[in-house]
């Protein structure tokens, strides 16, 4: 299916010529403000909200810090065992 849309006519008074080529022209300057605003809200919007879920998080105590007998939290501790070691590449 092939969708036929009627020619654009081109105006042939330079003077209708320069002022449609404005009205395009602050249309697009339009849109980019627009567009630019809408970045600046959203990207103040996603740091104060990062911000803020970076200020309610639960402080964790430093327990490695005050026992040096343990490990820190995020290592695992444990015992390996090699049941076959291929060949080595050089």
């Amino acid at each position: 299916m092939r969708l036929n849309l009627p020619s654009p006519r081109r105006f042939r008074h330079p003077l209708a010529r320069a002022l449609s080529l404005l009205v395009g022209v602050a249309v697009v300057g339009v849109l980019l403000v627009f567009g630019l605003a809408l970045a600046g809200v959203l990207l103040l919007g996603g740091g104060v909200w990062l911000a803020w879920r970076q200020w309610r998080r639960p402080r964790m105590p430093a327990t490695s810090a005050t026992q040096p007998g343990k490990p820190a939290p995020e290592v695992l501790e444990g015992e390996f065992v090699v049941i076959r070691q291929g060949p080595v590449a050089h």
